[in-house]
Order: structure tokens, then C-alpha cells, then sequence
């Protein structure tokens, strides 16, 4: 019995929970990333390669919340397509940034990312989400057109964070409820992550082995994530990922 503990590959065992923790935070707001890209590293992965690999997680994560969120009937289709192809070829940009960047130089601006995901998560405006009038067509859509080609180029640069600038974005400006933004938000990301996959893959950047059992974590966290209250569930891990955060980017930039 103690030579199957002692053979058990603990790696395994922890991005399977930074994937779950990761899958259930980013469906609900966002910030997951800032778990798993720096778990990659620390698993011995280069920079480049983390990133890369983190994005089949995602992919099948915010694929999953998609059918997730439709299957209790939740959708902003054809607003969330349109965004997700704009988006898309944003992050064609942003990953080919993210694959030519050197691993020091990335690492700081990880850090510096993750300082700034803190204070968003710590001081994001707060709505009332009730009564509000959707504006998904005319002017809002082609300025939201716009908006989200410049988040598919940070997207397909880094991702972390990226859920909480979608979820202040969509309610302010398109006037959705929380829970339609999360739906756009996961549908959004899954449609661009796949010029990220393929940017990444054709630089040989992605550790497929370690994606997919990443993925099996992300991929439980966001469906029950989806179909559970988005309203109560960032508050079970706002703390904790705070701190999570902190960490990482106190390692990043100084060891």
C-alpha cells in the first residue's frame, strides 16, 4: 500500500485541483489563470510553454461552461459570436507577442499582472444588476466589436485577469446581468482561445500531456460553476485566490 502512495505522481494530483479551482473560478468571474500558468512554471515548464499549454484547459473549460450556461438556457447569441470572432483575431496577435517574448521579461510581466488582477478582484465597481436593458445591437455591438479585438490581443498574450475586465465591460456597457456576462464571457474566450491553440501549436509550445490533465480539473470546476448561483460562488474563493496571487507574483519577480 506504501509503494502505490510513494509511486503516485503528486503533479498529477495538483493540476488536477489548480485546474478544478481554476475551472470554477473563471466561469463564475475570473482569475483562475493566475493559479494554473504559474503551477505550469513551477512544475518546471518554460514561460512560453506554460502559457501555450494553459490554453487547451481553457479551451475545454469555457467550452464546457458554454453548454453549460445554454443547458440551463442562458445565451447571447449572435452578440457573443460576433465578439468572439473579433476577439480572435486579437489574439492571433497577442499570442504570437506571448510565443516571442523571452521567459524573464515574461515572468515580470506576469507579476505585474497578477498585482493588478488583485486590486481589480479587491476594488471592482459594484452594480445592481436588476432591471437592466440589454444593448446588443447598433452602436453597442460594433463598440463592443472593438473593445474585445484589443482583449483578444491581451487574451492571446497572457489571459490572467481577463474575466473580471469582461465582466466590468458587459454589464456597464451592454447592460447584460451578471450571469448573461458570464455566459458571453466563457463563449468569448473559448472562441478566441482557438487562434491562441493554434498560434502556440505551430511554435511547439504546448505540452499536450500536462494540457489535458489540466483539463480534466477545468473542465468539472466550470460546469458545475455554470449551472450553480453565480451570484454567491466568487466569494467562496476571493481570498483565497488574493493571497494565491500575491505569492506567485512575489516568486515571479524576485526568484
Amino acid at each position: 500500500m506504501m509503494d502505490i502512495f510513494l509511486d503516485f505522481d503528486y503533479n498529477v494530483l495538483l493540476l488536477v485541483v489548480a485546474g478544478f479551482v481554476a475551472g470554477f473560478v473563471n466561469t463564475i468571474a475570473g482569475g483562475g489563470t493566475l493559479l494554473t500558468l504559474p503551477a505550469l512554471i513551477f512544475m518546471g515548464l518554460p514561460p512560453s510553454v506554460a502559457n501555450g499549454t494553459n490554453r487547451i484547459a481553457i479551451f475545454l473549460q469555457t467550452f464546457t461552461g458554454a453548454v453549460g450556461f445554454k443547458s440551463k438556457g442562458v445565451s447571447t447569441f449572435p452578440f457573443s459570436i460576433y465578439c468572439g470572432i473579433s476577439a480572435l483575431l486579437g489574439s492571433l496577435i497577442g499570442a504570437k507577442i506571448a510565443v516571442d517574448i523571452k521567459g524573464e521579461t515574461f515572468n515580470r510581466i506576469l507579476a505585474i499582472v497578477m498585482i493588478a488582477v488583485v486590486l481589480l478582484i479587491v476594488f471592482k465597481p459594484k452594480m445592481n444588476f436588476q432591471e437592466l436593458k440589454e444593448r446588443t445591437t447598433g452602436k453597442y455591438l460594433w463598440i463592443s466589436i472593438i473593445v474585445f479585438f484589443f482583449l483578444g490581443i491581451y487574451g492571446g498574450f497572457i489571459n490572467a485577469g481577463i474575466g473580471f475586465l469582461m465582466l466590468i465591460f458587459l454589464p456597464y456597457v451592454n447592460r447584460m446581468t451578471l450571469i448573461k456576462a458570464n455566459a458571453t464571457k466563457v463563449t468569448i474566450v473559448c472562441i478566441y482561445t482557438i487562434g491562441a491553440i493554434v498560434m502556440f501549436y505551430l511554435n511547439n509550445k504546448i505540452n499536450w500531456k500536462y494540457g489535458l490533465i489540466l483539463s480534466t480539473g477545468n473542465i468539472a470546476g466550470a460546469w458545475i460553476s455554470s449551472r450553480w448561483s453565480v451570484k454567491k460562488g466568487d466569494k467562496m474563493v476571493r481570498i483565497f485566490l488574493i493571497v494565491m496571487v500575491i505569492i506567485m507574483a512575489i516568486k515571479l519577480w524576485f526568484f
